[in-house]
């Protein structure tokens, strides 16, 4: 299965890491506070300390220009019941208009999984948001919001991040 390996730190240094494994296949991002390495591999990563993923779901290649990053932490318990929910997910993002990747990750070092989207522009990602696959995609997270019952499998508030992807010059 292929692991996805993301590490933090300033943009200089990440892209100093990536520059010195050039041969790995590795994407750049900065973010509004931080910049943040991607290592996609199915092989053992360069990085000291990442946060460990693996790959349950990818289409297209990682690149575009912006970046989503949907962090949901999912207690032990509710794992099976998430993984299965996005198992069975609409796969309409993948025919909207400047979609170019999705990653779905299963956390391996803590309990936050990200759904990751790669576009070639915010805008892009914008129009998603507003169209009718959107809503279509997420109606079953509304239903699954009102079917369940306490104790959630959620133990924190998901929350969205977003980048720039850095092309190499």
């Amino acid at each position: 299965m292929k692991k996805m390996y993301i590490t933090t730190g300033t943009l200089e240094y990440l892209h100093s890491v990536k520059e010195k494994y050039a041969n790995e296949d590795m994407v750049l991002l900065e973010g509004d506070d931080y910049a943040v390495l991607l290592h996609e591999t199915d092989g053992e990563t360069v990085f000291q300390e990442p946060r460990h993923y693996e790959v349950l779901d990818a289409v297209g290649q990682l690149g575009g220009a912006f970046a989503v990053f949907n962090n949901i932490p999912v207690t032990d318990e509710g794992r099976p019941l998430f993984e299965y929910r996005f198992s069975q997910r609409a796969r309409l993002i993948e025919k909207e208009p400047g979609f170019v990747a999705i990653r779905v990750l299963r956390p391996l070092s803590n309990d936050t999984y990200i759904i990751m989207t790669f576009w070639e522009g915010k805008e892009h990602f914008q129009n998603w948001q507003r169209s009718k696959a959107y809503e279509k995609a997420h109606e079953r997270r509304e239903a699954a919001k009102q079917e369940e019952q306490q104790p959630t499998i959620f133990p924190r508030p998901s929350y969205v991040t977003t980048y720039t992807v850095i092309r190499e010059s």
